[in-house]
């Protein structure tokens, strides 16, 4: 939120800092401490971050693929030893230099998150049970099960959720015309799910000011922020790249607490 304060005047901007998890998240892929890549960028609509997020990603890794050809090829065959020991139904279906090569040779589809739910509510794992999470309704919050389902099986590329309901996003996501969606979007990869989460901000002051009084939040503790869209703002955009998630799937380790130093879990600050 910060960083709109600084796109505002100074039109593209980015972060990159130590972020903090709210969620009791402890799962592989989680930490409650850990650094955040968060460009912000004014005149940019929901089209347009989607564009951006998609250049980076297959910036980094194409850089990553033609100059670290050697460690690629230690880690791909560690990768692979790892998998062969694993029972046949937790084997990944690519290996290492694969999935890098998947997303930077495939234009990423971009699918809205109502379409999504009705792929996920039609086919065979959700049908036949197999989900630990079963999608019944419109509205329920996607789990990595699904999310590698519409990456790996369906769609066989990296995807694009977008449009998601607004009681399971943030505030200050631009809500739809329908009023029930707001524009934020997802990038989700192969192995991993989620890399990427992004949105349209809202610009309009009054309805930000409805959605946080829904909320409970005072006008007052974010003042500053009303500010913005009160002495004139325009339409812009950002998204957060979560760094140690982005090394994982480089890297092709199965644990994120394995590519940083000093791992900060649910209850765990030793260090």
């Amino acid at each position: 939120m910060e960083a709109e304060t600084y796109a505002m005047s100074l039109g593209k901007v980015y972060t990159f800092g130590p972020t903090f998890r709210a969620e009791n998240s402890n799962t592989s892929r989680h930490l409650s401490e850990f650094w955040m890549i968060e460009p912000e960028v004014a005149f940019m609509d929901l089209a347009g971050n989607m564009d951006l997020a998609e250049d980076f990603m297959k910036s980094v890794i194409t850089y990553i693929l033609e100059n670290n050809a050697e460690d690629l090829e230690f880690l791909d065959q560690r990768l692979f030893d790892e998998e062969k020991v694993k029972p046949q139904a937790e084997r990944s279906d690519m290996r290492l230099i694969e999935k890098l090569k998947f997303v930077t040779e495939n234009n990423f589809k971009r699918v809205s998150y109502t379409e999504a739910i009705d792929i996920l509510k039609n086919s065979k794992p959700n049908k036949k049970k197999k989900f630990n999470y079963i999608i019944e309704e419109w509205g329920a919050d996607l789990q990595s099960e699904h999310e590698r389902f519409l990456v790996e099986k369906h769609f066989k590329c990296p995807v694009i959720l977008f449009d998601y309901p607004a009681n399971i996003k943030a505030f200050y996501m631009r809500l739809n015309e329908d009023g029930k969606t707001v524009r934020a979007m997802d990038i989700l990869f192969p192995g991993i799910g989620e890399m990427v989460g992004g949105s349209q901000r809202e610009e309009r002051l009054e309805v930000l000011k409805e959605k946080m009084a829904v909320l409970d939040i005072p006008e007052e503790d974010l003042w500053w922020y009303l500010d913005l869209r009160k002495y004139g703002t325009a339409v812009h955009s950002g998204f957060g790249l979560g760094f140690e998630r982005l090394v994982m799937f480089t890297t092709g380790m199965g644990n994120i607490r394995d590519v940083i130093p000093y791992p900060r879990t649910p209850q765990n600050a030793e260090f």
